[in-house]
This record gives structure tokens, sequence and C-alpha cells, in this order.
């Protein structure tokens, strides 16, 4: 059988910087997870003492707290900065992007669309920057109720599908008199897409390595899954099943941008095992 990687895959500039960050930063603690990958967080932990929390309560009792790389709303920094907590930033760039577009365009009177799930971080954290609130919608179906002002901004969870963002975008823009759109997606999350849409076509089977609590690599996921029906999505090798790829001719691997090589790297040789 055949291994195929993806042309583009893997840790994004923001992972990297953000790992980077943790590891000069020992005894640490951040807020909420560092990023969507469980064994990276573990690995942190374990060599560098880099602990988490994931209630904001607990703040009281940190000395340094790293900001996660999807970044925390703005209330919580502000009371981060008042409890005089020593601060490292490892929001990535492409996310203070959209929280600082929030925020200039809600001071400017534009009602505020976000594309993305509301429950993420990165969108309550960027959610938190409109000084009048903003509209949360994942399709057009979730702004069918809405009653659009006459100036509109709309922004993108960094990590959703392009093709997805355009159906929000061409629904808002027959409603309003003033659109301005903000493509906040990620480059390094479109590049991934595009790889796996293109790899998925052809192979017979393909492995998706990620947190599955990470959007970006659930995102990578659906694409496959349209185009080759054999596809999983895994955290680590151990959850690789050898029937799996059996009658197979062509295997598929990419990863989500929280992934680290370390990982993807043991997920192949247990695939060549069998």
């Amino acid at each position: 059988m055949e291994i195929k990687l993806a042309k583009n895959y893997g840790f994004c500039f923001g992972v990297k910087r953000a790992i980077k960050i943790a590891e000069e930063s020992p005894n640490s603690t951040t807020i909420g997870p560092l990023i969507h990958n469980n064994e990276e967080i573990n690995r942190l932990k374990t060599l560098y003492n880099v602990n988490n929390i994931n209630d904001f309560s607990e703040v009281e009792n940190i000395q340094k707290a790293i900001i996660r790389t999807h970044g925390i709303t703005k209330e919580n920094l502000k009371e981060l900065k008042d409890k005089n907590i020593d601060i490292v930033d490892a929001t990535c760039p492409f996310v203070s992007k959209p929280q600082k577009i929030c925020e200039e365009m809600s001071k400017k009177g534009y009602q505020i669309v976000i594309f993305g799930d509301i429950n993420h971080p990165e969108v309550k954290g960027v959610m938190s920057y409109a000084e009048n609130g903003a509209i949360v919608a994942l399709k057009p179906e979730d702004l069918e109720d809405i009653s659009f002002q006459n100036k509109v901004a709309i922004i993108a969870q960094t990590t959703r599908k392009f093709s997805e963002y355009t159906e929000i975008v061409n629904y808002i823009m027959p409603r309003c008199k003033e659109v301005r759109v903000f493509n906040t997606i990620c480059n390094a999350t479109f590049e991934n897409q595009e790889a796996v849409r293109e790899l998925s076509k052809e192979c017979d089977i393909i492995i998706i390595v990620g947190g599955k609590n990470s959007s970006n690599t659930k995102q990578l996921y659906t694409i496959s899954k349209s185009n080759c029906e054999d596809s999983y999505l895994i955290e680590n090798e151990n959850e690789l099943k050898k029937e799996w790829f059996e009658g197979k001719n062509i295997c598929g691997i990419s990863a989500g941008a929280s992934t680290p090589d370390w990982i993807i790297q043991k997920v192949m040789r247990k695939i060549k095992e069998f």
C-alpha cells in the first residue's frame, strides 16, 4: 500500500509560535488549552511544567499566565492585568487581527456579523471586542430572523471553510446598504483544506490526525469524507485499526494545524507495520 502525505498539513505559524513561547515560559499556566491537541499539551506539562486551567476563576492561584493561541475575551484580559499577573501572550496574530477589526468597525457604527462557532474560544474572544455585541452564524439560515442595520461588517473565524463564508456574505449583501467583508480565514487553514481536498480524490483511505476538539482538524475531516468515504479522524496511532487498511491501495494522511510532526510520524510508522 502506498502512503501519501498532503502537500500542506500540520503545525501552522501560530501554533509553532505558541509552542515556542510555552517552552520558553516554564512553570506557567495557560488560560484554557494552549492549542487543541491533548498529546502536545501533555508534552508541555511533562517537560516544561506548563499547566492549564479551564475555569477562569482559578487565575487567583497563578503568577504567570499564557494566553492561548485562540485568544481570550477582552474582559478576561483586563482582569489578568488588574490582578498584576505576569502575562505571556501566545494569541495567534491571525486571531488578533479579527479582534482588532471587530473593535474598530463597531466603534465606527457597523453591526458586526461573525461567521463561526459561537462556542469556540476564538469566536468568544472576537465577540468581546464588539462594543454593541455581535451576531454569530454558521450558515445563512441562522440569519433569517436578523434585522440588519444599514452598515454591516463581516468577519470569519480563522479556521472555517472559505466556501461557507461566501454563503454568509452572499446572504447579507442584498439586505444591507453598506457591507464590509474581511477575509480573516488563515492562509494555512485554506492551504491545508485545499491540499486534503486534492488528496482525498486520489486515495481510497484517508487518515486525518489531530485533536477531536480542533475546529480546523474537523474541517479537514469533513472535506476528506466528502470525497473519500473511508476517512478517519484520530488523535494518535493507538486509535488506528488494522482492518481499515485491508484491500486499500493508497492511504492519504493529513493533519490539523495543532498536530505536531512527532505524532504524525508515529501514525505513519504504525500504518507501515500493518
